[in-house]
């Protein structure tokens, strides 16, 4: 956590006066004019302190809390027992702020639900501990009437707790400048006034007359809770369930209405503050493990793409070589009649290292933005192609590959990305088979034309990878395609997730069937129709 950006001798001048004013604002339905009130957020200003100043924060904790009693309440306690009474709960406070700053130090405090549910457990037993101690001296102190110590332990404590949960995620978001700009680019939208709009509907809805209230339409307080909390994550969910406590409170205040329900009241608010974080902590986590799993498909992508990369480059590298030493032999024969050859090897050159450096900006453009460089692709010459790559691990594996006649069809692809699904699905049949005795073990190519009306669309191209492995299972087709699952022990279960991708990014699809041997069929854009005596066409 950064720390405010603030000159250091303003830090604390600034927290003691954000503290009065809390404390002001909501000093509503006092009882024996305490500071025993339904709603306390002030503490969630000196617990965020604590986290970021750890003790250095005790002094102006403790001058906010007695200019507190003074300024707002006219110090009823007396001087003595006001200095006294404040110094606990300092000593209180700041042993809570102690707790969370050895538990989260001073990051991440909301980070996770486990981290979240660890600071709702800490903050509901501290203040009520705390708060239990401080009834006790008051009562001792003979401020608090006999017979109403548990009454007032229960309203101060749950006061407590409702204002820390409710306003201390807000406040720890406001304390850094990461969270600032965060909290800024979260909810600087127009959406975020809309909820807001929402929010001031259901405040008049369900308080519109305060003072006769019964809370019957309280459950429109979680529309938008929820709204924030599902588009925005915590940073809209903290902001909305502040919104929505201020003009809770501002309604009673402003209303002095002291007949409401305070415990219900209470209840409310915290159950508003919990749904809406839980809710949020949800959406957040998802995104990051969205995220973190768009990352993970990059890497298998670049893994993937580096054996295509390694093929492409391969016939251009060697061409390549072959001009250059074609050149380095003209210029020692020194043959004027070579002129023209060395300009023709020179320009063979040229144009191979411009298909190497096309194989590279395609692969970068892919990388960067997905984008695909759609051709025809003859569907014979690339089952040829990937398998000619295998051959040797065939013949090392006694692997036999049939490769079925295939029509002179062309599929709409960008070619690197098919050859590298087609790569994947020969990878896995190859491994699939591995677990066969000698002679068993067979994988089988063969391309099929599908029409319009079979297919359901546009006329395709079926190519199927069939192998004699121990096929899928229902189970397991269920999850094939779902990313981190594999049936291979090394395997991190991404190559299919990514062959789908790539083959739903062209507009065809790739799926498994169940059987007792491996089927795998990935469909294509017919491109064009090469057969004997008829047009080309696009389809």
């Amino acid at each position: 956590m950064t720390a405010s950006p603030l000159p250091r001798y303003l830090v604390f001048p600034v927290f003691i006066a954000l503290y009065l004013l809390f404390d002001w604002a909501t000093y509503i339905d006092p009882l024996y004019g305490l500071n025993i009130t339904p709603w306390n957020p002030d503490p969630a200003l000196g617990m965020v302190l604590w986290l970021v100043y750890g003790w250095r924060s005790a002094l102006p904790w403790w001058i906010a809390l007695v200019l507190g009693e003074v300024v707002v309440r006219g110090m009823p306690a007396g001087l003595v027992l006001t200095l006294l009474l404040s110094l606990w709960l300092t000593i209180g406070y700041g042993a809570i702020g102690m707790v969370l700053h050895r538990t989260f130090g001073n990051s991440g405090v909301f980070d996770s639900r486990h981290r979240l549910f660890q600071w709702v457990l800490i903050v509901v037993v501290g203040t009520l501990l705390n708060d239990m101690v401080y009834m006790s001296l008051l009562s001792l102190a003979g401020l608090i009437p006999p017979g109403q110590w548990g009454a007032v332990v229960v309203r101060f404590g749950i006061g407590d707790m409702v204002g820390v949960l409710v306003s201390m995620p807000l406040v720890w978001m406001l304390s850094s400048a990461q969270g600032r700009a965060r909290l800024r680019a979260t909810v600087w939208n127009v959406e975020t006034l809309g909820y807001l709009a929402l929010a001031i509907g259901v405040l008049v809805l369900v308080f519109g007359t305060i003072l006769t209230s019964e809370f019957t339409h309280f459950y429109f307080l979680f529309l938008p809770v929820i709204w924030a909390a599902s588009r925005q994550g915590l940073y809209g969910t903290a902001l909305m369930v502040f919104v929505l406590q201020l003009g809770i409170g501002a309604l009673v205040k402003w209303n002095n209405t002291l007949s409401i329900e305070v415990p219900e009241l209470q209840m409310l608010d915290a159950m508003l503050a919990l749904v809406g974080f839980s809710l949020g902590i949800v959406v957040d986590e998802l995104r990051r493990v969205s995220n973190d799993l768009k990352q993970s498909l990059r890497l298998a992508a670049a893994g993937e793409m580096a054996a295509a990369l390694a093929h492409e480059l391969n016939q251009p590298l060697t061409a390549l070589a072959a001009y250059g030493k074609a050149c380095e032999f003209l210029l020692e024969r020194g043959d004027n009649d070579g002129g023209e050859m060395l300009k023709s090897a020179i320009q063979r050159m040229i144009a191979e290292s411009g298909r190497a450096a096309d194989v590279v900006r395609r692969l970068r453009d892919f990388f960067r933005t997905g984008a695909m460089k759609l051709e025809a692709v003859d569907a014979a010459q690339l089952v040829s192609s990937v398998s000619q790559q295998f051959f040797a691990q065939l013949r090392e594996h006694q692997v036999a590959l049939d490769v079925a006649e295939m029509p002179s069809l062309a599929m709409l692809a960008d070619r690197l990305q098919i050859e590298l699904v087609l790569r994947n699905l020969l990878a896995n049949a190859l491994d699939a088979v591995a677990e066969q005795t000698a002679g068993e073990r067979r994988i089988r190519v063969s391309l099929q034309l599908l029409d319009s009306e079979r297919h359901g669309k546009a006329s395709c191209l079926q190519l199927t990878v069939e192998d004699s492995g121990k096929g899928v299972s229902e189970e397991l087709a269920a999850r094939l395609f779902e990313p981190f699952v594999s049936s291979k022990a090394s395997g991190m279960g991404l190559g299919l997730v990514l062959s789908r991708a790539i083959m739903e990014a062209h507009g065809g699809s790739l799926w498994a069937e169940v059987g007792d041997h491996g089927i795998f069929k990935m469909a294509l854009p017919l491109a064009r129709r090469g057969v004997e005596g008829q047009e080309n066409y696009a389809a």
